[in-house]
C-alpha cells in the first residue's frame, strides 16, 4: 500500500509537470505600427542611417572625444542608471528561481530537567523542501515581466548614454562658440577704441560733441557684452564639468573653425527607429511588462499547486521515542473562490494599464518622426542660411572699412560709422551662431535618429 502511493504521488506530479509546459497564454508581439510616414523626406529610401556610426567616428576633435568617455565614465546620472540595470538583473534572477524547490535545513536541541530526575536531551536535524508548480503560468509570466522590466532598465541606460554623448557634445561646441564669439568682440574693441579715438582728434575740425559719446557709448556696449561672453564661457566650462562629474575648473578644448562634421548624412528608413531609438524601446519594453503582468493577474483565477517534503533525523529523547529518520510529503492545491472580485479589479487594472503603455510606445515613436523631421529641416534650412549669412558678413565688412575711409576725409557722417561697425559686429557673431547650430542639428539628428549609444556585440535577446 505504501509503494503504491509513492507511485500515485510521484505519477501526479510528473502529469503536473508536463501539463504545466503547456503554454496556455498567447506569446507578446510588437504592435502592427506605419512607419512609413514617420518623418518626411525627399531622399529615396535607404537603410544606410548615421545612426550605426560610433560616436568616435561622428566626433572627432580629441578634446570633445575626452570629455564623452569622461562622461560615460564618472557622470552620476549614467553611474546611478547602470546600478539600476545590475538591480533588474538581480530581480530577473530572483523570478527565475522561482521556478525551483526551496529548501531549508533546521537544527535543534532540548533539554528538560524534572527535580530528582536526570535530566534529557533530545536533538534533530531537520530538512523541509517546498516547490510550487507553475501549472497556469503564474511564476512564468511574473519571469516574463521581470525580463521586460530588464530591458526597460537597459533600454533607459541607452537613452542616458545617448543623451549624454550629444550633451556633451553641444555644450562643447557651445563652449567654442563663445571663445570665437569672444575673440570676435575682442577684435572689434579695438576698432571701437580707434573709432573713438578718431573722433576725439577731428574735434576740432567738426566732429560733435554728441558724436562722440555716441561712439564712447558704443565701446561701452561691446565691452559690456565682452563680459557677458566671459560669464557664458565659465558657466559652459562648469556645466561639462558637471556632466563629466568633476570639480568646476577651465576645460581643455580646441578651435571653432577646426569643427567639421564631415560624413554622408544618411537618414535610413523610418523603421529603423524601432530598434535604434532608446526611448522607443524602452516604451516597446513597458508594453511588454505590463503584457506580462496582465497575464500574472489572469493566473490568479486558476489553482496553485504546492509540494512539500519534511525530513530530518531524531534521538526521540524527550517524548520516549526511539533514534530514528522521519519524512513527510504533503500536495496541495490552492483555488481561489472569495477573493474572485478582488482579481477580477486586478485584471481589470492590470488591462487598463496596458493600453496606457500601448499609448505611450505609439506615442514613442511619432515623437521620434518628429524629432527626426525638425532635426533634419532644421540642417538644411541652416545650410542655406550660412551661405546667406557669410555673404552678409563680407558686405558688412566692406560697408565699415568703406565708411571709415570716407569719414576721415568727411565724406560720411558719424552714424554711419558707428551703423556700419554695429552691423558688422552683430553679423559677424551671428554668423557664430548659425555655424554652431548647424554643428547642434548634426547632433540632434544623430541622436534623434538613435546614435550614440554603444551597440553590444551580440544584440540581447527578446
Amino acid at each position: 500500500m505504501k509503494t503504491y502511493n509513492i507511485k500515485y504521488s510521484l505519477i501526479i506530479v510528473l502529469s503536473v509537470i508536463l501539463f504545466s509546459s503547456c503554454n496556455i497564454y498567447k506569446p507578446y508581439k510588437t504592435p502592427e505600427v506605419k512607419t512609413d510616414d514617420l518623418y518626411r523626406t525627399t531622399e529615396s529610401a535607404d537603410t544606410t542611417n548615421i545612426a550605426d556610426i560610433p560616436w568616435q567616428e561622428i566626433f572627432t576633435d580629441p578634446h570633445l572625444r575626452s570629455l564623452i568617455d569622461s562622461a560615460l565614465t564618472n557622470n552620476f546620472d549614467y553611474r546611478t542608471v547602470m546600478l539600476k540595470v545590475k538591480e533588474a538583473e538581480a530581480t530577473l534572477a530572483r523570478s527565475t528561481a522561482a521556478f525551483f524547490p526551496s529548501f531549508n535545513l533546521a537544527a535543534s536541541e532540548d533539554i528538560a530537567k524534572v527535580q530528582g530526575l536526570k535530566h534529557t536531551e533530545a536533538y534533530s536535524f531537520t530538512g523541509n523542501a517546498s516547490w510550487t508548480i507553475d501549472i497556469f503560468g503564474g511564476i512564468q509570466n511574473a519571469r516574463k515581466g521581470a525580463k521586460a522590466a530588464l530591458m526597460q532598465s537597459v533600454a533607459y541606460k541607452r537613452a542616458v548614454e545617448t543623451q549624454l554623448v550629444s550633451g556633451v557634445a553641444i555644450s562643447y561646441y557651445t563652449l567654442l562658440a563663445l571663445d570665437r564669439q569672444l575673440e570676435i568682440s575682442l577684435e572689434n574693441e579695438i576698432i571701437f577704441k580707434q573709432t573713438v579715438k578718431t573722433m576725439e582728434g577731428m574735434f576740432e575740425i567738426g566732429t560733435s560733441r554728441a558724436a562722440i559719446e555716441q561712439a564712447r557709448a558704443s565701446l561701452y556696449s561691446l565691452q559690456a557684452s565682452i563680459e557677458g561672453i566671459r560669464k557664458a564661457i565659465r558657466e559652459t566650462e562648469n556645466a561639462i564639468c558637471l556632466l563629466t562629474a568633476r570639480p568646476a575648473g577651465v576645460i581643455e578644448r580646441g578651435v571653432f573653425a577646426d569643427q567639421k562634421l564631415d560624413f554622408i548624412m544618411a537618414i535610413g528608413v523610418p523603421s529603423q527607429l524601432l530598434s535604434n531609438r532608446p526611448d522607443v524601446m524602452q516604451a516597446e519594453a513597458a508594453l511588454r511588462y505590463s503584457y506580462a503582468a496582465t497575464n500574472v493577474a489572469r493566473s490568479a483565477f486558476y489553482p496553485k499547486f504546492t509540494i512539500t517534503g519534511t525530513g530530518g533525523y531524531t534521538n526521540g529523547a524527550v517524548v520516549g521515542y526511539t533514534p530514528r529518520w522521519f519524512a513527510d510529503f504533503v500536495g496541495g492545491l490552492t483555488m481561489p473562490l472569495l477573493n474572485m472580485g478582488a482579481n477580477r479589479a486586478n485584471l481589470r487594472i492590470a488591462k487598463a494599464e496596458q493600453e496606457v503603455a500601448l499609448l505611450a510606445f505609439r506615442k514613442s515613436l511619432i515623437n521620434a518622426g518628429i524629432e527626426v523631421s525638425n532635426a533634419l529641416y532644421g540642417y538644411t534650412t541652416t545650410g542655406k542660411k550660412l551661405e546667406a549669412r557669410k555673404k552678409q558678413v563680407a558686405s558688412m565688412k566692406q560697408a565699415a572699412d568703406d565708411t571709415n575711409f570716407a569719414y576721415t576725409r568727411m565724406g560720411a557722417s558719424y552714424l554711419e560709422v558707428l551703423t556700419a561697425q554695429q552691423g558688422y559686429l552683430a553679423a559677424q557673431l551671428d554668423l557664430v551662431n548659425d555655424q554652431l547650430s548647424q554643428l547642434t542639428n548634426v547632433v540632434n539628428l544623430y541622436q534623434s535618429l538613435g546614435g550614440g549609444w554603444e551597440r553590444p556585440i551580440v544584440e540581447e535577446k527578446k
